[in-house]
């Protein structure tokens, strides 16, 4: 039964229905259309008009773009050359078209192929939902010889386009916007460090591109222009990481169905794959059609060569897994009627692509298979050594398999498990040490709360095999309690918890440890990290009690901050927690277990390439980076042995 307070009430008429007009169903409802409303939302209503002025330069109209970050961090405007924004008015609106662009959501050019035969989307709600989201927002065009203006708030025209200055020369667009406070939260400042990397990669997928990036927040100024495209783009992605391809090739195809297709690829020594994929310049983090159709292709390929080849040994069965290993590939296709899934764009659904790149990247790999025989060769064989240590781990595996995702037998016996038999209900934390453990034990909700303690560091699992992961203890006893599998046997639907969160001290050792465990996840249960169920805790480092209130700190800085802010003279008690067993265990419940106060921070990755770059750097065999890394960065530390 309801309750008193939540009665429904007992009449419903056309009152009760809103109707939401203009754009303010976007500001009523932003994760709709941006994806949500913190950091990764709010650098999308950035891409929304960095992607509209690479659609110029797609469809050959543009070949300079401008991003400006103002001095505030909060206001940018980003600058093109392509035709401009019509202003003429439109025949059935009778307004001026560059503003039903910004005021009305499905209104574009891009819905027939008339004007862009490729183009990053075409439901025609970016320019306005980026009006709609902003505070401030001013478009200016140049054409027929004049430069026009117009100035928005929050999706509403404050004045008429006007004519500011005549006489000018050439086309184009600038859009500079200040996202609405209201709607992010309060922090609206753009990170310079994403904007670069991101404009950066759109000069790799378009050749003859040219982006110039403004920074008046450090006073610098960056140009971006890659003639080589995606052999650019993976030359350096191999630098970075410090990889030398063993083998290595490059095709770009135009279909004959209408789809431009370019692909790079090369095998390094690494046992790990890596695939990143791009529709009509957007980066699709999940995949999709095209994706499916490139793995496809390539497995048919190199299955087609072993066989013809005879070159597996009887009772080997190579899979494409196997394939795979040590496999780097970029992709990217331009199709002219791109289907998205969802605004923030980060899937591509249309079922027509996959056939299409089957067949397309099938017949040219072939050729390059027989072009390259030796190599081809080199590569069977590889991917034949890998169908042969999988079936010898195999065995191994299956002894830290969980027979089911709701039975209690083979755990770990330090492992303090929850009542709670549904994982959508039930966390799991990983406490640094036994002392920790035993207070995260006592102060934790047991119905729905598991503990499981670590003892040490644990194994640094980028240089070691799966044999040698499966044979640590610690790993082991993870593995054990997750209950889902590893590597090739992981299987998510087995998984006993819907959160993994890793409780570790707020220290250098801690953030090791942290980092340690990340790299085992991401290594060999990636799916874990990709389906948004790995968390880190913030246990705070510092209680403060002043003025009868007691204020936690979660590092040096918060503490400084919080501390600046009491009036002069006032009496402060400050003590720092050495680590997490030094909490007793209502204090580590209350600000770090308890679901309604603490504080957890998501684990995701938004650039695949960049995270397997950094993880190679920091945790791999090659000790240069990590000291490059640590000189490049001593300046931000008093003290460097504090880091560990």
């Amino acid at each position: 039964m309801n309750s008193p307070s939540s009665k429904p009430k007992k009449s419903y008429t056309g009152r009760d229905i809103q109707v939401l007009k203009g754009l303010k169903h976007v500001r009523k409802r932003p994760g709709m259309y941006i994806g949500g409303v913190h950091k990764a939302g709010l650098h999308h209503l950035l891409w929304e008009i960095v992607d509209n002025s690479i659609d110029e330069a797609m469809n050959g109209h543009a070949d300079h773009i401008i991003v400006h970050l103002q001095e505030d961090g909060e206001t940018i405007s980003v600058i093109d050359n392509g035709r401009g924004i019509p202003v003429d008015i439109h025949h059935e609106y009778k307004v001026p078209t560059v503003e039903l662009l910004l005021t009305e959501l499905n209104s574009g050019g891009k819905f027939e192929n008339k004007n862009y035969e490729y183009s990053g989307g075409l439901h025609g709600v970016g320019l306005s939902v980026v009006n709609a989201l902003s505070e401030s927002l001013t478009v200016q065009v140049k054409s027929d010889g004049k430069l026009y203006e117009q100035n928005y708030a929050k999706g509403d025209p404050v004045d008429k386009l006007t004519v500011i200055e005549k006489g000018i020369h050439g086309t184009g667009t600038s859009i500079s916007f200040r996202p609405d406070p209201d709607i992010f939260h309060g922090s609206v400042t753009f990170d310079p460090n994403l904007i670069r990397e991101r404009i950066n990669l759109r000069s790799y997928l378009h050749r003859g591109l040219s982006i110039e990036f403004i920074d008046d927040t450090t006073g610098q100024s960056e140009h971006f222009l890659h003639e080589g495209g995606l052999e650019d783009y993976m030359a350096n992605h191999l630098k970075e990481r410090n990889l030398t391809p063993a083998h290595e090739g490059y095709f770009a195809i135009q279909n004959n169905k209408g789809m431009r297709l370019e692909a790079c690829f090369c095998w390094t020594e690494t046992t790990d794959s890596f695939i990143r994929s791009f529709a009509n310049g957007i980066p699709t983090k999940n995949g999709g059609s095209h994706e499916l159709g490139l793995r496809a292709a390539v497995s048919k390929s190199m299955r087609n060569y072993i066989s013809n080849q005879k070159l597996a040994p009887k009772g080997v069965q190579v899979t494409a897994d196997d394939l795979k290993e040590g496999w780097i590939c970029l992709l990217s296709v331009f199709v002219a009627d791109p289907q998205f899934q969802g605004q923030t764009k980060e899937k591509l659904n249309n079922p027509e692509v996959q056939p299409l790149v089957d067949q397309t990247v099938r017949t040219a790999f072939e050729q390059w298979l027989i072009d390259n025989g030796s190599i081809a060769k080199a590569i069977a064989e590889r991917n034949i050594m890998a169908a042969k240590a999988r079936q010898a781990s195999r065995a191994a595996s299956q002894l830290v398999r969980r027979q089911g995702p709701t039975r209690r037998l083979n755990l770990p016996g330090k492992l303090a498990d929850c009542s709670s038999q549904n994982p959508r209900k039930s966390e799991l934390f990983i406490v640094e040490g036994d002392s920790a453990g035993g207070s995260a034990k006592m102060g934790r909700d047991r119905k729905t709360q598991a503990i499981l303690p670590l003892r040490g560091k644990v194994l640094n699992t980028e240089t070691a095999s799966l044999k040698k992961v499966l044979g640590n203890k610690e790993l082991s006893d993870i593995v054990q309690a997750l209950g889902c599998g590893i590597s090739k046997d992981f299987d998510i639907k087995k998984l006993r918890y819907d959160k993994i969160i890793l409780l570790m001290d707020a220290d250098a050792d801690g953030h090791h440890i942290s980092t340690l465990l990340l790299t085992f996840f991401y290594r060999h249960m990636p799916d874990l990290i990709f389906g948004g169920h790995v968390y880190l805790a913030q246990p705070p480092l510092y209680r403060i009690e002043a003025r009868k209130r007691v204020f936690w700190a979660l590092d040096d800085n918060e503490k400084d901050t919080y501390i600046a802010t009491l009036p002069e003279n006032s009496k402060v008690d400050i003590q720092r927690f050495k680590g997490l067993g030094e909490m007793m265990p209502a204090v580590l419940r209350e600000t770090t277990l308890d679901p309604k106060q603490r504080t957890l921070l998501k684990v995701e990755v938004t650039d695949q390439l960049q995270t397997d770059g950094a993880i190679q750097s920091l945790m791999g065999r090659d000790s240069s980076a990590r000291y490059n890394f640590i000189m490049e960065r001593a300046h931000e530390v008093d003290d460097l042995d504090t880091i560990g």
